[in-house]
């Protein structure tokens, strides 16, 4: 209750009651049928599914090659969801964000809403479309991650992780929450599927949580602060030490809560991963354990984020690739 006697809903009680709309989707298995049929030949769509798949191996390729275990379904489906979040995300962080405007995002979600409604307006946009007519997707998600790109235009500072856990729920656990009704849940699972949607949830939010810890020093030059305001000064720290970029021990101590806080949500997605099918783990398990291995390099680096960029090298990449593929047939 804020002073002004109002319930106030936290962030994480918010997303859960997207979580929840969309697992009772997902066990009613709705598929809007009474959207019209696209005005494109099959070839046609052959060839939108093939651009999106030589998008993914270009900018994932780890990703990618997860996911050629899956079926052709729902491999092609999965490339096309990543399609689209890519575009939406080189809206506000692409060649062209200095001249994207709140009114260019409502433009992108006007879009969004026709596709949704078999009116694609490309070729791209074709095999999402194509997609939510085979599978049990909300359009939720899509537009929350469209919100969390106005958030990128109009905000730079979180006061609290209440408020940077939407931020990361806008901008990457909406991505868990589009895929679990492509995935697919394994028919043996005895799992609800509410926490299913909730480990897909926690993992976008600790890949997101890694992202900007890994990328303190570049959002700084950018004049972002993508860290709780609270928490920084609890530490003892301000935006100045930030900018600064020197790493002293309030830093080091500030990031092992942080990276703390990254290691509890992926181990809370580790437990929704083994109830995916088993032809569509490899990928998450894949994304799950490279993620997190960035946090290990930013320890390696002395918690140097401001002027040393964490990631994992091409050999460690490689052993990761049959670990992932291991944990996927368990």
């Amino acid at each position: 209750v804020n002073p002004a006697g109002e319930a106030v809903v936290s962030s994480e009680q918010k997303v859960y009651d997207v979580v929840l709309k969309q697992a009772a989707l997902l066990k009613r298995q709705l598929r809007t049928l009474d959207r019209p049929d696209m005005d494109m030949p099959r070839n046609g769509l052959k060839e939108a599914y093939d651009r999106c798949g030589e998008i993914c191996e270009e900018y994932a390729k780890t990703f990618y090659l997860g996911t050629m275990l899956m079926t052709e379904e729902r491999r092609r489906a999965i490339w096309a969801i990543y399609v689209w979040c890519r575009r939406t995300d080189e809206l506000v962080d692409g060649p062209n964000a200095n001249y994207i405007t709140p009114t260019a995002l409502d433009r992108w979600e006007k879009r969004l809403e026709d596709l949704f409604t078999g009116r694609p307006y490309d070729m791209l946009d074709a095999a999402l479309s194509d997609t939510i007519s085979r599978f049990p997707i909300d359009i939720q998600p899509f537009r929350d991650m469209i919100e969390g790109m106005r958030s990128d235009l109009r905000k730079t500072r979180y006061n609290n992780f209440d408020e940077l856990y939407m931020y990361c729920y806008y901008v990457a656990g909406t991505v868990g929450l589009m895929s679990v009704p492509v995935m697919g849940i394994a028919t043996e699972s005895k799992a609800t599927t509410e926490s299913v949607y909730s480990a897909a949830l926690a993992l976008g939010i600790a890949n997101q949580l890694t992202n900007i810890l890994r990328d303190v020093g570049e959002d700084a030059r950018r004049g972002r602060i993508y860290l709780p305001q609270d928490e920084l000064a609890q530490a003892g720290l301000s935006d100045e030490d930030i900018f600064k970029g020197v790493v002293t021990n309030r830093w080091r101590n500030f990031m092992k809560r942080q990276i703390k806080r990254a290691r509890m949500f992926f181990e809370e997605a580790e437990r929704g991963v083994t109830e995916l099918s088993q032809a569509s783990r490899w990928p998450v398990w894949a994304s799950l354990l490279l993620y997190r291995q960035i946090l290990d390099e930013i320890e390696a680096n002395d918690y140097n984020n401001f002027t040393k960029r964490a990631y994992v090298g091409k050999g460690k990449k490689l052993l990761a690739l049959p670990v992932a593929y291991g944990k996927s047939l368990l």
